[in-house]
C-alpha cells in the first residue's frame, strides 16, 4: 500500500458560459519520504492537482488516499504548504509568525515551542525571533515560512514554486536547505515547478504533465547517484546533464502536439 495514492482524479471548472477540464484521469502513487515533482507547461493542472491533494479543492471525480484512508486535510491537519510568497504577517514578530499554526491547532506547549525555536536556530535564523518580516531578506523570510510550516509537523509538504521569486544564488541555497531539512525529518514532499533543473536536483521522481486537459505523460525516476546528493552538488554530477536533456526533449515534444483550444 502506498503512502499517498491519487486515484483517477479529474476536475472540471464550470462557469455560466462554459466548462474547462483542467485534469483528466490522474493516477499516481507516492511513497513515504519521497520527494516528487510535478513538471510541465503553464495550464497543465499542476497547481490544481496540488490543491486537490491538499484538500483545498474537491475534484469532480476520483479520490486521494493517505495510508489507505480518504484524505480530509481540514480534519487531519496533515498537509503543510509552502508557496512562492511567504505570507508572514508583517505586524507580527518572526516568533509570533512561526508559532501561529500551533496556537490555531491548540498544540502550543513549552515543549513544542522549544522544538520550533531549535529548528529556527538549525535553519540559520537564530536571533531573528523578535524581528519583523520587513527586517529580513526574501530568502530569510522563506526560511521562516518553512519553519512555520514544519512546526505543525505535517505528514506531507506541498511546495508550489517556493523559490521562483528569489534571485538565483538565494534559490540555490534554499533548495539545499529545504532538501536537507525535509530529508532529516523524513518528510514526504510534492514540488510544483516549471524549472527542469530544480525538479531534477531536488526530486526522487518527476511526473511530466501534458495539457488540454492536464494529464501525466511520463514518469521519470532520478538516478540513485543524484538522489544521494544535495541539489547544488547534483547539478554538477554527470547524470544531471543527461537527465536534463531527456526531460527537455520530452517537454519539447509535448509543445509540438498541444492541440488548439
Amino acid at each position: 500500500m502506498s503512502f499517498l495514492s491519487v486515484q483517477k482524479i479529474s476536475h472540471t471548472y464550470f462557469t455560466k458560459k462554459m466548462s474547462k477540464t483542467a485534469l483528466q484521469d490522474i493516477q499516481l502513487e507516492i511513497e513515504e519520504g519521497q520527494f516528487v515533482s510535478f513538471l510541465g507547461p503553464s495550464g497543465c493542472g499542476k497547481s490544481t492537482l496540488l490543491s486537490i491533494i491538499a484538500g483545498l479543492l474537491k475534484p469532480t471525480n476520483g479520490e486521494i488516499l493517505l495510508e489507505g484512508k480518504t484524505l480530509v486535510s481540514g480534519r487531519d491537519h496533515v498537509i503543510g504548504y509552502m508557496l512562492q510568497q511567504d505570507y508572514l504577517f508583517p505586524w507580527k514578530t518572526i516568533e509570533e509568525n512561526i508559532l501561529l499554526g500551533l496556537k490555531i491547532l491548540n498544540r502550543l506547549t513549552p515543549d513544542s515551542k522549544e522544538k520550533v525555536t531549535r529548528l529556527l536556530k538549525d535553519i540559520g535564523l537564530e536571533g531573528t525571533e523578535s524581528q519583523y518580516p520587513r527586517q529580513l531578506s526574501g530568502g530569510m523570510k522563506q526560511r521562516a515560512a518553512l519553519v512555520r510550516t514544519l512546526a505543525a509537523e505535517p505528514k506531507i509538504l506541498m511546495l508550489d514554486e517556493p523559490f521562483s521569486a528569489l534571485d538565483f544564488q538565494t534559490k540555490l541555497k534554499l533548495e539545499d536547505l529545504v532538501w536537507s531539512t525535509l530529508k532529516s525529518f523524513s518528510k514526504t514532499a510534492i514540488l510544483v515547478t516549471h524549472d527542469i533543473g530544480e525538479a531534477i536536483a531536488m526530486s526522487d521522481v518527476i511526473h511530466l504533465f501534458g495539457t488540454n486537459p492536464g494529464h501525466i505523460v511520463k514518469t521519470v525516476e532520478v538516478t540513485k547517484e543524484l538522489r544521494k546528493l544535495t541539489p547544488f552538488n547534483a547539478r554538477n554530477h554527470r547524470d544531471y546533464s543527461a537527465l536534463f536533456q531527456t526531460v527537455w526533449k520530452e517537454l519539447e515534444s509535448l509543445e509540438k502536439i498541444i492541440p488548439e483550444d
